[in-house]
C-alpha cells in the first residue's frame, strides 16, 4: 500500500487478506459448495463451522494501519496525503538479476509529468456520480407509472447513448418498492431503445420488464437479471453480417437469477458467469463462456471461445457444434459432462430458438428451425456432474413422497369390510 501511494493511488481496495482474516484458508473450491470453512458454501452443516467475526476484519486493518505507520515515520510523515505520488521516494531495485526483468526501463513509472513541485497530488474532490441525477430511467419514470404503481400495460420508446449506465435499474427498483419481489406480470411494461447502450443495460431488470434494443450494448448487459426479458438486434440499416459481429461485450448476464435474454450477434468474454437462473440466447461467445455459472439455460448459436465452463456446476448449457470442434474449447475438467440433449432438452431448445427468433428476427433462428430434423444433431448439451447429481437426488425424494402418499393395495383392500361411515 505505501508503495502504491508513492505512485499516486490515495484509494486501496481489500478482498483476498481480510477474507484469510475471516478464516479463509485458500482451497480454492468456492464454487462447488464444499467450504471446509463455511464461507463460500450454502451447506448449513459447513457453514455452521464459520468462526469468522468482525472483530477479526477490524484487528487485521488496525495492524496494516500501524505498519503503515511505521513505514511513513521512516519516510518523514504522518500522513498518508504526505506521500501519495512522491515518486522520488521510490528507488528500483537493482539487486534483481532475472532474465524477465532485464531491459525493463521503470524511468517513466516514476515520472512527474507536468506538475510543479507544490501541485497537490491527493484527491481533493468529491467523486462524481457519473451524472446520476440526470440518468435515463428519470425520464421513463412518469410515463411508466400506470405500469408500475397498477400494472396497466405500457409500451414507451427511447434514444439510449453509451453514457447512460445501467438503464432500468432505478426502474426496477421503483417497481420492487411497489409491487415487491414478484414485481410484474409479463409484458407489463415494454420499453424500445434505439443506439449504444452503456454498461450494465437491463441491470436488475425485474419481472414483467422487457427492453428492447436495436442497436448494441456494452460490458455487463444483462448483470443481475431478476426476471425481466433483454434483447438486442443491430440496426436494420448496419453493412455487417449480425452473426459474424459482436453485439453485446463483457461479462454480460454477470450474476442473473431469473428472466430472459436474447443476442442476435455475438457477445465477449465470460458470458453468462456466475449465471443461477436465467435463459440466455447468444449467437457465439468469447473466451470463458459460462464460467462458474450454477443455474439457468445458455444457449449458443455460433462458435466460442476457449475454457467454455470452467467452474460450471449447475444448469444447461447447449452449443450448436456445426464444425464437431466443441471439444477443443471447452474446459478440460467438463469433456466428460459433454451428452447429446434428450427429447425434452430439444423441446425446450426449440422453444427458445423460436422466441429468440420472433425478439430480434434473427436470420440463424430461421435456418436451424427451417431444418430442425438436421440441426438438433448437432447440438452438445454440457451437464455438469453436479446439478445431474442434484437432480437426481430430487427425483428420488419426489419418488418416494409419491409413493408414501399413495395407499397400498393392502390398505385399500382392508377397507371392503368397514361400512360406509368407518371408510370415511
Amino acid at each position: 500500500m505505501i508503495i502504491a501511494a508513492l505512485l499516486g493511488a490515495d484509494e486501496f481496495g481489500f478482498s483476498t487478506a481480510p477474507l484469510i482474516a475471516t478464516g479463509c484458508i485458500m482451497m480454492r473450491a468456492c464454487h462447488l459448495n464444499t467450504c471446509p470453512v463455511g464461507i463460500a458454501t450454502q451447506n448449513p452443516e459447513l457453514r455452521k463451522r464459520f468462526k469468522g467475526t468482525p472483530e477479526h476484519v477490524v484487528n487485521y486493518f488496525v495492524l496494516v494501519a500501524e505498519e503503515m505507520r511505521e513505514i511513513m515515520a521512516t519516510l518523514g510523515a504522518r500522513t498518508l496525503d504526505e506521500i501519495v505520488g512522491r515518486t522520488e521516494l521510490l528507488q528500483a531495485d537493482e539487486a534483481i538479476d532475472h532474465w524477465k526483468a532485464r531491459g525493463v526501463d521503470l524511468t517513466r513509472l516514476f515520472e512527474r509529468p507536468g506538475q510543479s513541485e507544490d501541485a497537490v497530488l491527493y484527491g481533493i474532490e468529491p467523486q462524481r456520480t457519473g451524472h446520476l441525477d440526470t440518468h435515463l430511467d428519470w425520464s421513463l419514470l412518469d410515463d411508466a407509472a400506470p405500469a408500475i404503481e397498477r400494472a396497466e400495460p405500457v409500451s414507451l420508446s427511447s434514444p439510449v447513448r453509451n453514457i447512460d449506465r445501467c438503464v432500468g435499474g432505478i426502474l426496477s427498483s421503483r417497481v420492487a418498492t411497489h409491487q415487491g419481489r414478484e414485481g410484474l406480470p409479463d409484458g407489463t411494461l415494454r420499453v424500445s431503445f434505439t443506439g449504444s447502450a452503456g454498461q450494465s443495460f437491463g441491470g436488475w431488470l425485474m419481472p414483467g420488464i422487457e427492453f428492447h434494443l436495436v442497436g448494441d450494448a456494452n460490458d455487463y448487459t444483462g448483470k443481475g437479471l431478476s426476471g425481466g426479458t433483454v434483447s438486442v438486434r443491430p440496426s436494420p440499416e448496419a453493412t455487417f453480417v449480425a452473426e459474424e459481429q459482436q453485439i453485446i461485450g463483457n461479462t454480460c448476464l454477470y450474476g442473473a437469477t431469473k428472466g430472459k435474454a436474447f443476442f442476435r450477434g455475438r457477445a465477449g468474454e465470460r458470458f453468462a458467469v456466475r449465471n443461477s437462473g436465467a435463459s440466455a440466447v447468444v449467437e457465439g461467445v468469447g473466451d470463458h463462456g459460462c464460467e462458474y455459472m450454477t443455474g439457468g439455460r445458455v444457449v449458443v448459436l455460433g462458435p466460442v471461445g476457449r475454457n467454455f465452463g470452467a467452474g460450471m456446476s449447475g444448469g444447461l448449457a447447449f452449443v450448436h457444434d456445426e464444425h464437431g470442434r466443441f471439444r477443443e474449447y471447452v474446459n478440460p475438467t467438463m469433456l466428460d459432462q459433454l451428452e447429446d440433449p434428450d427429447e425434452a432438452d430439444l423441446i425446450e431448445l426449440r422453444a427458445l430458438i423460436a422466441e429468440h427468433g420472433d425478439r430480434t428476427g434473427s436470420t440463424v433462428a430461421a435456418r436451424l428451425l427451417a431444418d430442425w430434423e438436421a440441426a438438433k444433431t448437432r447440438f452438445v448439451k454440457v451437464y455438469p456432474t453436479d446439478y445431474k447429481r442434484v437432480l437426481a437426488q430430487l427425483a428420488r425424494e419426489e419418488e418416494a413422497a409419491s409413493a408414501a402418499a399413495t395407499p397400498t393395495a393392502d390398505a385399500v383392500a382392508g377397507t371392503d369390510s368397514l361400512s360406509t361411515e368407518e371408510q370415511a
